[in-house]
């Protein structure tokens, strides 16, 4: 069955403009109550732990899915803002029925989402979200008043958050001497992250924490690192902490204002669990991550798979293999014997516990990687072209893969919503990279 609303991190839109209106999300909050009702245990009401970042719409959302989790009949805990992987944490920690986060990521503000976990932290299953839908179908009723849910607040939930993220940092070190400057991206994180850094023992600088509703992710985060990299420059800061809007992805910058991605960090994160006698048996990344990563894991002995893109398929792909890492080039760094989703604090502590365990800086953590020039061209083409069976489309391809031989890949691409080609060729000459996507994308008809 095709999913109607749910893509690959939950519902997500611009703000009044379906489904991201008021009326829709009471519905899906009656909807999935109903399903979580079916779905419980005896005793009890089923009860829902909602989050949010720091967006404006993030009060009118929370509101709906409160009134449409109480009218099926479900208790819910509400916390504020907080970050993604903390709703996680939570609602495994608690025992709740399911966690729920109002948030659109790393997307500007006038954007918003809505995305849910199970009751152990993980990603709701596909199964539970098509019942989801199918009950969205449905008329939205109400139960009798002496089983409406009712609401609370969570009050702690900071707390018991920054000791979680503490406690995957090993007891033994520490981050005295390190100086950080951390940005929050105005987001979640803003009074969460600052406190972990700090209360290691680091120094901390943070910028990104004056959230207004409107500036999340505006020139800050983990997708505008410009504002970082100036800031650790400006402090001489020993490394720079840049998280977006839900603190579910990871980017940082070194001293001299260099960027390391995703990619790389996955890489340090296996390679110094491996140099420190853990048992690392493979490393999950997507079809878009870099080729020299791969090849580098490879050389140190573990194995490497790629998933579809998305953070969702690395998880399937590492629990279907019994592996612990994996993530992708935009920072989503999974480590599963820490937390059960992507985390961008947690990730940060991975790679500072290398750096300290190692006593090198990040650089010469990763002096033996250097990253494959990418080249990404994007092309609408004509209605009812079908690139797969194009004969010109599979010769320029061809010829590709022949001249790269081992030293680059083809990735092509379809949107899912829009008649659009992503063309990537990566190699380790960029020049090579650049003139074999552009014969690529000059054969597909616009």
């Amino acid at each position: 069955m095709t999913r109607q609303y749910f893509g690959t991190d939950g519902i997500r839109g611009e703000v009044g403009k379906f489904p991201i209106v008021p009326d829709f999300v009471m519905r899906l909050g009656y909807a999935a109550g109903q399903v979580l009702a079916k779905n419980a245990p005896t005793h009890g009401k089923p009860t829902v732990l909602i989050g949010k970042d720091t967006r404006v719409s993030g009060y009118l959302l929370e509101a709906a899915l409160e009134a449409g989790f109480s009218a099926a009949g479900v208790d819910v805990m509400l916390c504020g803002p907080m970050p993604t992987p903390a709703i996680a944490y939570l609602t495994r920690a608690l025992r709740l029925s399911a966690g729920v986060v109002i948030s659109a990521s790393h997307n500007p503000y006038h954007d918003n989402g809505i995305k849910f976990f199970s009751a152990n932290g993980d990603k709701l299953d596909d199964a539970i979200e098509l019942q989801i839908e199918a009950a969205l179908n449905e008329p939205m009723n109400c139960v009798d008043s002496a089983h409406l849910g009712k609401a609370k607040r969570l009050d702690d939930a900071a707390g018991r958050y920054i000791e979680f993220c503490k406690s995957t940092f090993p007891n033994h070190l520490n981050l005295h001497g390190l100086k950080l400057v951390l940005d929050c991206a105005h987001g979640a994180a803003y009074h969460i992250a600052p406190h972990v850094f700090h209360e290691l023992g680091a120094e901390v600088i943070s910028i990104g924490v004056q959230p207004n509703g409107k500036n999340i992710n505006d020139g800050v985060g983990a997708t505008a690192p410009q504002a970082l990299i100036e800031k650790v420059k400006e402090e001489k800061a020993d490394l720079g902490i840049a998280l977006d809007g839900d603190a579910d992805r990871l980017q940082l910058v070194d001293a001299s204002g260099r960027v390391f991605n995703g990619d790389e960090l996955l890489y340090l994160i296996a390679k110094s669990r491996k140099d420190a006698g853990e048992k690392v048996d493979g490393v999950v990344g997507t079809l878009m991550t870099n080729m020299a990563v791969e090849k580098a894991i490879e050389a140190e002995g573990i194995l490497f798979t790629r998933a579809k893109v998305g953070d969702r398929y690395v998880l399937e792909q590492l629990k279907e293999k019994n592996w612990l890492l994996g993530g992708e080039g935009s920072g989503h760094l999974i480590c599963l014997d820490k937390h059960t989703t992507g985390d961008g604090i947690v990730a940060a502590l991975q790679v500072l516990t290398a750096m300290k365990q190692g006593n090198q800086t990040l650089a010469q953590l990763l002096q033996k990687v250097t990253l494959f020039p990418q080249t990404l061209i994007n092309v609408r083409y004509k209605q009812g072209y079908q690139w797969q069976s194009d004969a010109n489309m599979k010769e320029a391809i061809a010829n590709a893969e022949q001249h790269l031989a081992g030293s680059g890949r083809v990735l092509i691409r379809a949107s899912g919503t829009e008649p659009l080609l992503r063309v990537m060729v990566e190699a380790s000459d960029a020049q090579m990279a650049k003139d074999h996507a552009q014969k690529i994308a000059s054969v597909i008809p616009t």
